[in-house]
């Protein structure tokens, strides 16, 4: 009997320590679950106190269409100089597209100043473009509305006061004239400033929420671009209505501080100059510089 008890009393003693065992385990469950879904509102909280102004720039990945595409042009000469060291094919291919371009911009000369405008305004537009899409490319995921329309916009208005004042002070007498273009003539800076401020007006109707601090960037972006830019070709096409010799004096000399510093590069180069273009030789630099120089002088 007495030992029927204890075994009795050894199951309850298990039972009890089981169901202990058990509710621990729970509260440790509850606990975890507690903590967990703590942690997540916190989370929560802070990411909804934390604006999206603050968190770092995430660029995009520029699509197939933003990636620098390769050179096709020289697939033909590349199979016509087969049988040349790739460094000899190089020297050919290099001497070819020179004399082409020395020969494209002879012709330019040739027909005149209004040529070499037309020429300016193209190759900074080309410019416009490259340096706009590049932080087009960076901000694209925000979906960030207007930026490329304002930006071209304010392009236009750079370009219609800057070309308008050369174009005015060289001839407003005879556009005076026209009936048409008096009005233009005689109200151009007003004009210049209502362009700028409708272009301001459409800035900040294009503010989105949570945004302000990227559309401002890509505002600042868009006028330094235009300062680089449109202001440095102003100031060349002043220089082709005072003469021709204020354009192709200066850009003689840069295009034989190239071929030179490439001459003597290849010829003698050793030395690397830089790391960001690690083919630039000091014999190059220096051999260039010289060149020029002498150039200059002669």
């Amino acid at each position: 009997m007495s030992a029927t008890t204890t075994l009795n009393a050894e199951v309850r003693q298990r039972q009890v320590n089981s169901s202990g065992l058990e509710q621990i385990n729970q509260n440790g469950v509850d606990n975890n679950e507690t903590s967990a879904r703590k942690e997540e509102a916190a989370a929560t909280s802070q990411a909804s106190d934390t604006d999206e102004d603050d968190l770092p720039v995430k660029p995009s990945k520029p699509s197939s269409q933003t990636l620098q595409a390769t050179d096709k042009t020289t697939v033909g000469l590349d199979h016509c100089l087969k049988d040349f060291s790739p460094r000899w094919r190089n020297w050919v291919i290099r001497g070819i597209f020179s004399c082409l371009m020395i020969s494209s911009f002879t012709f330019l000369i040739y027909l005149g100043p209004l040529a070499l405008v037309l020429l300016i305004i193209a190759i900074q537009i080309m410019c416009f473009h490259e340096i706009i899409t590049i932080g087009y490319v960076v901000y694209r995921t925000y979906e960030l509305p207007w930026f490329r329309t304002l930006s071209w916009y304010f392009l236009f208005a750079s370009n219609f006061f800057f070309f308008g004042e050369s174009l005015i002070g060289y001839f407003g007498v005879l556009l005076a004239r026209t009936d048409f273009l008096r009005p233009f003539v005689t109200y151009h800076r007003f004009i210049s400033f209502s362009l700028y401020t409708a272009g301001l007006v459409g800035f900040v109707c294009s503010l989105v929420k949570r945004h302000y601090l990227k559309q401002f960037t890509l505002f600042g972006w868009t006028h330094v671009t235009l300062l680089l830019v449109v202001v440095q070709s102003h100031f060349i096409i002043q220089n082709v209505f005072e003469g021709l010799i204020w354009v192709l004096v200066p850009a003689s000399m840069i295009i034989c501080n190239d071929m030179m510093a490439y001459l003597f590069g290849f010829f003698f180069g050793r030395t690397p100059l830089i790391k960001l273009s690690p083919k630039k030789t000091w014999e190059g630099f220096i051999g260039g510089a010289f060149s020029t120089i002498i150039f200059g002088i002669v």
